[in-house]
């Protein structure tokens, strides 16, 4: 479906990212339809902005991302990144509590 779209290509890959930590630039460029050079462009614009973390992991890259960062238009400041991402599909993963038994 050519023409304009409803997400961005900044939200789409962050979207991937959430979804998938360990995905390539090569892969979400596919996925997304963009160039790598692109998506590299966005993740870099995601991560200078505190959206997106890496931690390299061996040879290749664990994303994390930040999902109370606010959404970037002065219209959605009040809105939470996590709060599109999951309308996007992403479920958010809750840390496991270790309890201590007495």
């Amino acid at each position: 479906m050519g023409g304009w779209k409803f997400v961005t290509n900044h939200a789409l890959v962050l979207c991937l990212i959430a979804q998938k930590p360990r995905i390539t630039a090569r892969e979400i460029a596919a996925t997304i339809g963009i160039t790598e050079k692109a998506t590299r462009n966005i993740i870099n614009d995601l991560d200078t902005d505190g959206y997106v973390n890496k931690t390299k992991e061996g040879r290749r890259i664990r994303y994390g991302i930040d999902p109370e960062m606010p959404l970037r238009h002065e219209m959605q400041e009040d809105k939470m990144v996590g709060d599109l991402l999951e309308v996007l599909g992403w479920v958010k993963r809750h840390k496991k509590v270790k309890s201590v038994s007495s």
